[in-house]
């Protein structure tokens, strides 16, 4: 239910990464969300850094779709050149400056309870990038996706280190290939 008349409750979708059904859902609201964006410059932000096994999603999933080079999707935030908490305003001044009015989705790592590690969310809004490891930073992003990592709890940054590559790995490969199917769709129509 509405929390007031006539507002519209943001949406948000999540599914497991290994759930195809759940996955096609978000492929769907994806593409949906991307014909609404018809016209503007879309920018990918992957936020995350290579130095943390569980903060790499963003960096490794940009690397991958900087890779297939997915006409109409600009890729920032990659291994090489990763966003994080340190250059995320100046990459905003970047964006802002050389993009007019660019449909910005952010992809960040995250963390979660037990039950929940391994899913994927999409959802409108901007992205509160930090609120694991208690920082505070700009929110970005018209969407955003988040992989959620590992469990949330005592000393994040410990967690995010000790986070298993394979899980941020496969949940990579599965974020890669929604974008991929999802332009194609795009294309398609």
């Amino acid at each position: 239910m509405n929390p007031l008349p006539g507002i519209r409750e943001k949406e948000h979708l999540r599914a497991h990464y290994t759930d195809r059904p759940g996955l096609y859902q978000l492929q769907l609201r994806l593409k949906k969300y991307l014909k609404a964006a018809a016209g503007r410059p879309v920018v990918l932000l992957c936020i995350g850094t290579d130095r943390s096994t569980g903060d790499s999603l963003g960096p490794l999933t940009g690397t991958k779709l900087d890779e297939k080079g997915l006409s109409g999707l600009t890729v920032v935030g990659t291994l090489e050149k990763p966003v994080h908490a340190e250059n995320l305003e100046s990459t905003l001044k970047n964006l802002f400056a050389k993009y007019c009015n660019p449909y910005i989705i952010a992809l960040d790592a995250c963390l979660g309870q037990l039950d929940s590690v391994g899913y994927i969310s999409l959802a409108e809004g901007p992205l509160k990038p930090g609120t694991a490891v208690k920082k505070e930073l700009p929110e970005v992003g018209e969407i955003h996706l988040t992989g959620i990592v590992n469990i949330n709890g005592f000393m994040q940054y410990m967690v995010l280190q000790n986070t298993r590559l394979s899980i941020v790995w496969q949940m990579s490969e599965v974020l890669c290939n929604l974008f991929q199917r999802t332009y194609f769709l795009l294309n398609q129509s």
